[in-house]
């Protein structure tokens, strides 16, 4: 006899497992003594509630005793924390079920090569190891089958290469010929009685006793109780080295090698059930597309708005008639010697008074309702709007008064539709003036009114002739690019107010409105990107509802590679990475369709911004979902107890 032989394998003292029933306790299992020794091939016997089956599952480390010993090899399992046990499980174990309990996503090789998986073997090695396995099994031609594609047999075949895969020193067979017929029953005991003369230790659990027969010891247990047991069978020679549980590594493999395979079974599992997949995406995709797509919109109005407002000059003070406290364009309080005696102030280029009101424009019996503009020759230059056609008028025609006019594109084209308007004559409303420009195209203010829609005249023929009226509904100061903007304001404020005597006028500079209408945009670009982000939130909420549904619809399989020695880490890791997968596939399909559906909108001549920025938030929120809303339900499946979640229909 070997000194391997010497030690008992398996060594249980009076080992007891309570269960809950409402609020008694009832005990299946009542001081079982039990020794078994390496090579033996033992049956449990006994009738259906016996406690055979809550023994096996306490032998295989799937379970826990209530109380009692149990000695693996000489260490007390209750010493073991469950990375230990699982590494038991996996490299000293293998379980042969009755329902053979094979995960239908995947073929007889990638059933048998779960427990490698784990055991952090490589793929090409786990290749090689589990078609020697099938092959000598007489499987060879059924490797890439699904279980549904084979036969009650050559499952359970697949179950017993499976048991295998790590070795199977310890071979615990439920029920095995439970669901076969009684040729493929017998064939499978045949194989049993072979792995048993190749020295792996066999322990068969059932209540047949022809089944029973096959095995060199028959243990029989009765209401929790062994009721018979022969001595055990001491074997010369045993050729499978069982290993103590301290021999064993608790953690095999490294982390990116579990990941891969994570990520290769979750996209087994995703496939298996494509279409609530799509759905599930459905929800990140048209989160992450919203959230670009809004952000996008958001940031191309505001940045139209500052452009056109930039485009009027950056270095420009506005000045209105009416003090802080007055509201409207009523107040009459500046008037043209101001923007005179302003104009002088050092650090200022130009102060150009405006007034306006609205005409109407006739010619050739076409009339037009449009606004007048009466300002200074200086306007174009420092309003960044030059003419398309003709010229601008000149302050020697502001000096006579002179009947000229500019019009802009909208207003030439309403009333000189299809003719060249510099030279033709234009009457506004009693008055006739004499067209010698055409402004360029402008397009709305940031305020949405066609800027095209007017006709400029020099300041004194508006006001005399058209107007009827001097004083300004606004001045425009232009600044030298030199000049401090907010020291040129302060002086504009200091000399109206010495003019004036009181505070009746009010100033803005370029800056401050650009400022105050970029904080505006922001504000609604993050109202639109919170309303985004809400769908992206409903579509998280939507990946951890379908992760439960999933984990409750997988328990059995989770139970199946519990019991072929996944860690807690390794349940966690597959779960969440199936998540994870799920909204980074949600969010880059989301990516995809949001810079789509911008680029269309760009086409069709909505305001957009292009910006990574976007993306990147998008695309980290959807990620960062699938890892918060997926951790619930992962961790869920991690913390199952492997015996419950076997015994889940």
């Amino acid at each position: 006899m070997t000194s391997a032989a010497l030690t008992p394998l398996i060594e249980i003292k009076n080992l007891y497992r309570t269960f809950k029933s409402g609020e008694s306790d009832v005990d299946v299992l009542k001081g079982i003594n039990l020794t078994i020794m390496p090579g033996e091939f033992v049956a449990i016997v006994g009738a259906s509630g016996s406690g055979k089956s809550t023994l096996m599952n306490l032998l295989g480390c799937l379970d826990r005793p209530t109380k009692g010993q149990y000695l693996f090899n000489g260490t007390d399992v209750a010493l073991l924390d469950n990375d230990e046990l699982a590494a038991l499980r996996r490299e000293a174990f293998g379980f042969v079920f009755q329902s053979y309990n094979l995960l239908s996503g995947e073929s007889a090789r990638g059933n048998v090569e779960v427990p490698a998986v784990y055991a952090g073997l490589c793929r090409t090695e786990r290749h090689q190891r589990a078609e020697e396995l099938l092959s000598r099994l007489g499987l060879s031609d059924r490797m890439d089958h699904k279980p549904n594609q084979l036969s009650g047999g050559q499952q359970q075949r697949v179950s017993i290469a499976r048991a295998l895969m790590n070795g199977g020193q310890v071979i615990l067979a439920d029920e095995p010929t439970g669901a076969l017929d009684s040729q493929t029953g017998e064939e499978v005991m045949k194989l049993f009685a072979d792995l048993s003369s190749q020295g792996h230790t066999l322990i068969l659990i059932t209540h047949d006793p022809k089944v029973a027969a096959h095995a060199d010891r028959i243990i029989e247990i009765s209401d929790g109780v062994i009721t018979q047991d022969p001595k055990s069978v001491m074997k010369v020679s045993v050729s499978v080295t069982v290993k103590a549980p301290a021999q064993l590594n608790a953690k095999p493999g490294n982390f990116f090698a579990h990941l891969a395979e994570a990520m290769r079974m979750s996209l087994s599992a995703l496939t298996s059930n494509l279409f609530r997949t799509v759905l599930t995406l459905l929800g990140i995709v048209i989160g992450v597309a919203s959230v670009i797509t809004m952000l996008a919109i958001g940031d191309g109005a505001r940045q139209s708005i500052v452009d056109r407002i930039s485009s009027m000059g950056s270095n420009l003070l506005l000045v209105r008639p009416g003090g802080p406290n007055q509201r409207g364009w009523g107040a009459t309080t500046l008037i043209p010697e101001d923007a005179i005696a302003v104009g002088e102030l050092q650090g200022v280029d130009a102060a150009i008074p405006e007034q306006g009101g609205t005409v109407t424009l006739r010619a050739a019996e076409r009339d037009h309702r449009t606004e007048v503009l009466a300002t200074s020759a200086e306007y174009s230059d420092f309003r960044n709007w030059p003419v398309s056609s003709g010229t601008f008028f000149s302050q020697e025609d502001e000096l006579r008064f002179a009947s000229v006019a500019v019009l802009g594109q909208t207003a030439a084209n309403a009333v000189f539709p299809e003719q060249d308007p510099v030279g033709q004559y234009v009457m506004v409303d009693n008055v006739l003036f004499l067209v010698i420009g055409v402004m360029s195209p402008r397009g709305a203010s940031p305020f949405g009114r066609d800027e095209d829609d007017v006709i400029i005249v020099p300041f004194e023929s508006g006001g005399v002739r058209l107007l009827g009226r001097r004083h300004l509904r606004t001045m425009t100061v232009a600044v030298e690019e030199q000049a401090d903007i907010f020291q040129v304001q302060h002086s504009v404020h200091d000399l109206l107010l010495s003019r004036h005597g009181v505070e009746d006028f009010q100033i803005r500079n370029m800056e401050s409105i650009i400022q105050s209408v970029t904080e505006t945009q922001n504000t609604m670009t993050i109202l639109l990107g919170s309303i985004a982000a809400i769908s992206l939130l409903v579509g998280g909420i939507g990946v951890m509802n379908i992760m439960l549904v999933s984990v409750t619809e997988r328990t059995r399989e989770i139970g199946v590679r519990m019991a072929t020695g996944a860690r807690t880490s390794n349940i966690l890791q597959q779960f969440l990475t199936e998540a994870v997968l799920v909204s980074a596939l949600g969010g880059v399909l989301g990516v995809l369709m949001g810079l789509g559906v911008t680029s269309l909108l760009d086409r069709l001549g909505t305001d957009v911004v292009f910006s990574p920025f976007p993306v990147i938030l998008a695309f980290g929120c959807a990620f960062l979902t699938g890892l918060i809303f997926g951790y619930l339900p992962a961790r869920k499946a991690a913390r199952l107890d492997p015996v419950v979640a076997l015994s889940t229909d």
